[in-house]
Formats: structure tokens, sequence, C-alpha cells
């Protein structure tokens, strides 16, 4: 509109990770999350350079959730030199300080293991950052409740509505003198467990819109496909391993088995959370209640536990990890990370992976360079911490249980708008889906849509 008002796309175009975009004003900077790059090496590299901006001059960070691929470089934000306020929903603060910590302890563990090991091309192998980084960063949040206008500059306010992707994920709208720019965030599902249905936005100038499924729906028969998939591990007599997602994946998973169990729809087996992540996570979705839908508050309300089976064992400790290697018979166990990039996960399938009657259930998008995307495109083998492992256990995918709304779940968000945005960008998709979901809303709703490019600078 010719007054300077910028907007400059430094991730999330093009991939589904690295979410990050700067919007400039007359009065400052400020982001748009600020997530890692994750799965092809190239794109992991780019987490090691500098950001394209001076940290310091960054006036505010608005993030939609804390998923790693939208949050996770927020340290090396503070690093840099970042001393402005993080504005985020209350869940998601809440989950920031289990993720980051997390994400840093993780990243210092790997680079004393390469060390110790000598697998690593660089000496020493070091952390992409540290706990420390970690905790200058989650010292800037600062937690906002759902609908509420927040002042983050003058002449700039935003408020945060509920997206349904995964606790305190939202939807972002941005006034900007005079013009509304909204950020879908990642969009969740309708009619889903535990969280509430993503709420809709009726007006926006510009709009950007997640496109992770943009190609494709998903499977509407999650639960029965889910069922056959633990009666067929059971009667193999070996372990179903599942690397979930700790952040909405793990929580809808064990809600699934447990209400199969009491439907009589699965024999019980034995499941093991080895995720101390996925327990710290479980605990803040039961702290949260302005975040449950109504079977959620109900089980909450009768204090019945929703989020655990029959036989369920939480694993926290490292020797607790390792003993489930030498378990036998048919088990669950369910683990992080969901792309198979690092966590205890990698270790069962060091040790599994080779045996027939093992079941990897893959339960939501794999990007690309993952091993978790190898697998899912039929690898006979898979490195792991240096080690070529042969695959011979049976590989499934389960789509039907992502917390990603898909192509008709987006145009359900979409319908929403009470008028079309002036421009809308479709970003947090892999080229395919993003083109795909461009033309569809070209073709549909008759919108003036684009795909834009990795640096790409626009005028607001």
């Amino acid at each position: 509109m010719g007054d300077g008002v910028t907007l400059r796309f430094l991730g999330g175009v093009g991939t589904v990770t690295g979410s990050k975009y700067l919007v400039t004003t007359r009065g400052g900077r400020f982001l748009l999350d600020c997530g890692l790059f994750q799965g092809l090496k190239a794109l992991r590299l780019r987490n090691w350079e500098p950001f394209p901006f001076d940290a310091a001059g960054v006036s505010v960070v608005v993030l939609s959730h804390a998923h790693i691929d939208h949050s996770g470089a927020l340290p090396l934000l503070a690093r840099q030199g970042f001393r402005g306020a993080i504005h985020c929903t209350a869940g998601t603060q809440s989950l920031l300080g289990v993720m980051l910590r997390d994400a840093a302890h993780l990243q210092e563990e790997e680079a004393r293991f390469a060390n110790r090991h000598g697998y690593s091309k660089h000496r020493p192998a070091l952390p992409l950052y540290t706990v420390e980084d970690a905790e200058a960063a989650l010292r800037l949040s600062r937690p906002h409740r759902y609908g509420e206008p927040v002042a983050i500059a003058p002449d700039i306010t935003v408020i945060f509505r509920r997206a349904g992707h995964i606790l305190g994920s939202a939807s972002v709208e941005l006034s900007l003198g005079g013009r509304r720019l909204v950020f879908s965030g990642d969009l969740g599902r309708w009619n889903r467990p535990i969280l509430r249905d993503p709420e809709l936005v009726e007006d926006a100038d510009v709009l950007l819109l997640e496109s992770t499924y943009g190609d494709r729906v998903h499977a509407q028969n999650a639960a029965e496909i889910l069922a056959e998939v633990v009666r067929d591990a059971a009667a193999r007599g070996g372990a179903l391993i599942v690397p979930a997602f700790a952040v909405g994946r793990v929580q809808e998973l064990i809600w699934t088995l447990r209400r199969l169990e009491d439907e009589g729809k699965i024999p019980s087996l034995p499941v093991f959370l080895d995720s101390p992540m996925a327990i710290d996570v479980t605990e803040i979705y039961c702290r949260h209640p302005e975040e449950h839908d109504l079977d959620m508050q109900a089980l909450m309300d009768a204090r019945r536990c929703p989020l655990c089976c029959r036989q369920y064992q939480l694993v926290r400790t490292v020797q607790e990890s390792k003993a489930l290697n030498g378990r036998e018979g048919a088990m669950i166990i369910i683990a992080g990370s969901g792309m198979l990039t690092g966590g205890r996960v990698l270790q069962h399938l060091k040790r599994r992976l080779h045996d027939e009657r093992t079941t990897v259930l893959l339960p939501g998008f794999q990007a690309e360079g993952t091993r978790g995307r190898a697998l899912q495109e039929g690898a006979r083998e898979l490195r792991i911490h240096g080690q070529l492992v042969p695959v011979r256990a049976r590989v499934l995918t389960l789509d039907g249980l992502s917390a990603h709304a898909d192509r008709e779940e987006i145009f359900r968000w979409l319908a929403g708008f009470r008028r079309s945005p002036r421009r809308v960008y479709v970003v947090h998709g892999e080229p395919a889906a993003s083109e795909s979901l461009a033309a569809a809303v070209r073709s549909r709703l008759g919108w003036t849509v684009e795909v834009p490019r990795e640096g790409q600078i626009v005028e607001l």
C-alpha cells in the first residue's frame, strides 16, 4: 500500500519446516514464528547459518504454537541478541518450557554421543544451541488468552484464535495500522478428541495459509485401521513401535487406544510411553481445561485419567528405556521423535527393525529427508547412529490421526471469511501440496493466490 509495510518469507516456504515470516513496519520489525528447519540435510544446515536479519533489531515474536518447526529457533534468536517479548497463548507458553529445554538437551546429548563414538565429521561436534540458550528464550515469553486483543507495538495488535492443532495452537490475526494480516498457523481438525475445534476467522486483507495436507484427504476410519494394526501386531507376537510426536499425536493416540480397549476392539497389550517429554506434555494437557472439548472435560470431571491405557507404563529414565530391549512378546512402544530425526525411538528401531515380527506405525506426516520418510518410501536399510540397520519390519502409515487439517478441512476454515482476502499466500507445505491447494482455492473461491518463493518480499 506504499507505506513501507512488508512481509518477507524466510522459512515454511517450499517445505513444512522452518516457519519464519518477517514483518517490517515504520515502527519496527517482528517475526511470525521462529522455527527450526528439519528433514533434508540442505535444510538442516540452514539452522547453523546466521539469521538474514539483525536479531537484536527484532521488536517482538508472535508465535502460533510450540512445535519445534515453529518455535525451535527461538534460543538461537535470543543468543544472537533478541531481547523483545515472545507473544503466545498460555498453552503454548506451558509447552515451550518442555519443548525448548528438551530440544536443547537432545542436541547436547547427541553432540556428546557423537564425540564419544567418533561418527561426526566435526571435531568436536557441537550442539546447535544449549539449555542455557533455551532458558534465555523462555524468559521472554508472554502468555495471552484466546480472543484477547493485545497491543504488541504502536498501532499493532494481535488476537489469537483457536487452531485446534495442538494445545495452545492459534491462528494469528494482526492489525497493522488499518489492514489485517492473518496467519492460519497449523490448522487442526474438527470433531477430534481432547481439544476444541478450530475457530473461524472472518476477515483478512492478506492471508498466510498452511498447506501441509493441501493435496489430500485423510482416511475417515483411522480408529478402525489402528485397531487392525494392533490386532495384527498382537498376532505376530512382536513389538508395535510408534514414533509419535510428543505434543498432540501421543495424546490422541493414547486416547484412541484406550477407547478401542474399552470397546473390546483390541487386546489389552502392555503400552510403554518412552518419552519423558511426552509424559510431561500429557500432564500439561490435563492442566489446561480451557482447551478441552466436552468429552475430555467429562472424563476429567469424573476423575478418570483420559490419557492412559489399561497396561500403561511410563518410561522416564534411560535405564528403563534400555530395559525394553530385552523384552519379548507383543507390546506397544510409543517414543519420539515423530519423524525419526532423533530421540529414544532410534534405539528401539536399531534393536528391532531387523525382526519380521516388528511393526512400525508412522502416524502422520514425514518430511522429505527424514528417516521416517525413508521408511515410508520403502527403504531396505536405515542409518542409525552411524550404522546401517536392515529393515525387515512391517512399516505402515496412518494419516488419519494427523493433527493437520486436510484439504477439505482447510476449505471448511476458509468458509468462515465474510469477504475474500486481497491476497492469499500458500505456505508451510511441500511444493506439490502448496501448488495443489493454491490451484484449488483459485478454482473454488476465485481468490488471488500465490505460492511465494524463499526470501521473497511483498508489500502489505
